[in-house]
């Protein structure tokens, strides 16, 4: 795979909509001034023109080398992370130490707290790390925001009610206990395929977590952290407070299993565990990409790091040498009035957004022969991975060759909404004809074929991930563990195979019964990977609709109605990211771009543009959008693991209302 080409620095409004970019100052303005963008001082609400306006924003934000890619921004445990992984390493700087300093105060709420999402409750994990990294930066803990922070985590029961990885972080510097934790075994390294509890029943994410994890849980590291922390502590019970969650008889056994293994740690089996350090070693190893990270996110490559320097790799070895100078790729550094802030990035996305901006572009009008189309759709080509990864445990009969990943660099997880994107991308622009194209359709329509689950849908990276007993370890509290089908992927790969063969075929048949089986009670369908019913539904009505499900059928007719009943009288549509714990928060929320275009696909797909919940959300588009053709959305839409951990996708709020205005224009032409 290609592509090893990062941008840090892109051109594109923050969250207050400021545009800015050190490498070229004010380039999407310059683009946009030929234009003469005069609607916004006469107030005339022109959807076409704003359609304009934003096809040429996007355009100026398209990298060089064809690849676009919007800032991904999560919350300050990636910073506070990034700190203690230094300070472990013996790495951390005074200016890096002041610079994410200054980015973690910059995200601290009025009560005190930090949270996992824009506008959402304050978070006591994500605050006790904020709290530890500003005090290793420095800050004196009589200061008020150190007091405020101190004052609200004890009084949510402190540092004893954190996640399982916090206090596993405190544990690495001596500040928790490492008998007061859950552990996991590195012989779990040995367990068969069809042995529960096995490597493959964990999500990609989790099984590249949990490997690097075993090695440091039976290592026990205690390091100088440079502070102290008992001030957080209260002296109460000890686990993380679930909400609604209730004791099982599962939960009971999964403890007494995590007894029993504590037990065995103090009393291994000395040459098996010797035998299990050094596969973890070399599994890690063997799944490091040629960018250093590990699957492109900050989990694995943290721990990975960590458990390589606790077995003996110096920090010079040319594997942690790689990885930790990768790392700089994912950093964001940004001049304020307080001074520098570096940031970091959990993730990027490249690929989704390159072939999410291509789509949109196209639904604009932009034509597939385009230079910037060309360019997109060249780098695209070129990202295809043609090794076989772990996906090949469940399948591993299937060829390699056909998938696409999410990051620049991830030829390991190959993901099944991107491959499913990709090939939307190249044959609705026309390119999935030519011949160096076609082969490479050819060769994802065989992949997401053959990654189909056993119940007709599909999930974001292996088939048949859905052994839901790892859920029940003590050491999972945190995210989801394992990669179930789920209804927005499943229809972007119904839609994808449509495209590109035959609506007839009978795993579309599968996947478009998996989708009506699995419609909400209300008409909505649960968004795994987006901000939630809303996005759910915006993904599975224009592929049912795509897969020739009449527009009247009654599942389409349900959805319609949630997504009207749910309408703001803004005329957009949000949904807050409570939703996933919270029923009532269900399609409610501040109406946002991308979510508002979302509702709009639905609706656009169903052939209700003339209608006034369709008008409603275009003119809400119109009259939010900003001067320079972009949309300001604070509010995170995207999800990473429902209830703990959400995403901001700084190019949802471009790509998707540029598309939404688009076919908007389709439907009113009659195109």
């Amino acid at each position: 795979m290609t592509g090893s080409l990062r941008q840090t620095e892109t051109v594109e409004p923050d969250a207050h909509g400021t545009e800015t970019s050190p490498e070229t100052g004010e380039r999407s303005r310059t683009v946009l001034a030929d234009r003469g963008d005069t609607r916004w001082e006469s107030g005339e609400p022109d959807w076409l023109a704003a359609m304009e306006a934003a096809r040429d924003h996007l355009l100026s934000l398209q990298h060089e080398h064809g690849w676009w890619k919007g800032e991904l921004q999560t919350n300050v445990t990636m910073d506070a992370e990034d700190l203690m992984l230094r300070r472990f390493l013996g790495i951390l700087t005074a200016e890096e130490a002041a610079e994410s300093a200054r980015w973690v105060r910059s995200q601290q709420r009025s009560d005190g707290t930090w949270g996992t999402f824009y506008g959402g409750p304050g978070d006591l994990s994500v605050t006790v790390e904020a709290y530890v990294a500003l005090k290793i930066a420095g800050d004196d803990v009589a200061e008020e925001h150190m007091a405020s922070a101190r004052d609200w985590i004890l009084r949510q029961g402190g540092v004893e009610r954190t996640r399982v990885f916090t206090r596993m972080w405190l544990a690495m510097f001596g500040q928790w206990s490492w008998d007061d934790l859950p552990t996991m075994p590195p012989e779990i390294v040995f367990l068969p395929s069809w042995f529960p509890l096995n490597l493959a029943d964990w999500g990609c994410w989790a099984r590249q977590t949990i490997v690097p994890l075993t090695v440091v849980s039976t290592l026990r590291p205690q390091r100088e952290l440079g502070v102290r922390t008992e001030e957080l502590r209260t002296g109460g019970p000890t686990g993380r407070l679930q909400q609604g969650s209730s004791s099982s008889a599962w939960d009971t056994v999964f403890h007494t299993l995590d007894r029993v293994l504590h037990g065995y740690d103090r009393h291994p089996v000395r040459p098996l565990r010797r035998q299990a350090m050094r596969r973890a070693a070399e599994w890690i190893v063997a799944r490091q990409e040629a960018d250093g990270c590990w699957g492109g996110i900050q989990p694995p490559w943290v721990y990975s790091i960590i458990a390589l320097n606790l077995l003996g790799y110096p920090l010079d070895h040319p594997v942690l040498r790689t990885a930790i100078t990768g790392l700089e790729g994912f950093l964001i550094r940004e001049d304020t009035e307080e001074g520098r802030v570096r940031r970091m990035e959990a993730c990027q996305s490249p690929v989704w957004d390159t072939v999410l901006g291509i789509q949109a572009l196209h639904d604009a009008g932009v034509p597939g022969e385009d230079p910037a189309m060309h360019r997109a759709l060249e780098y695209v080509r070129g990202e295809e991975i043609m090794v076989r990864g772990d996906w090949a445990v469940r399948r591993p009969t299937l060829p390699g060759g056909g998938g696409w990943a999410f990051e620049f660099e991830n030829d390991g997880y190959p993901d099944i909404d991107d491959t499913a994107e990709v090939l939307l991308a190249f044959t609705r622009t026309g390119h999935a004809e030519q011949d160096r194209v076609a082969s490479a359709v050819s060769r994802g329509r065989r992949w997401l074929r053959g990654m189909r689950s056993k119940d007709g849908g599909w999930a974001a990276f292996d088939a048949d991930n859905t052994r839901w007993l790892v859920n029940k370890l003590p050491f999972c509290d945190f995210g989801a563990v394992i990669d179930p089908p789920s209804a927005d992927v499943t229809a972007h790969v119904v839609e994808a195979l449509v495209e590109t063969g035959d609506r007839d075929d009978p795993v579309v048949r599968d996947g478009v019964r998996w989708l009506l089986e699995n419609q909400e009670g209300d008409g909505s369908w649960y968004g795994r990977w987006g901000v939630n019913h809303v996005y759910g539904t915006g993904a599975a009505v224009p592929a049912l609709v795509r897969a020739g499900i009449p527009t009247e059928h009654h599942a389409l007719r349900r959805a319609v109605r949630w997504l009207e009943d749910h309408q703001n009288p803004d005329g957009g549509w949000g949904e807050d990211l409570r939703s996933y714990d919270d029923p009532a928060w269900i399609g409610r929320g501040d109406s946002t771009a991308s979510q508002t275009a979302w509702a709009l696909f639905a609706l656009l797909a169903v052939g209700r543009h003339d209608t006034r919940a369709v008008r409603g959300g275009i003119a809400f588009l119109v009259a939010t959008q900003q001067p320079g053709g972009y949309w300001s959305e604070p509010q995170f839409t995207g999800t990473g693991f429902p209830g703990d951990f959400y995403i901001n996708y700084h190019l949802y709020r471009q790509v998707f209302p540029l598309a939404a205005l688009g076919r908007y224009r389709r439907a009113v032409r009659g195109e």
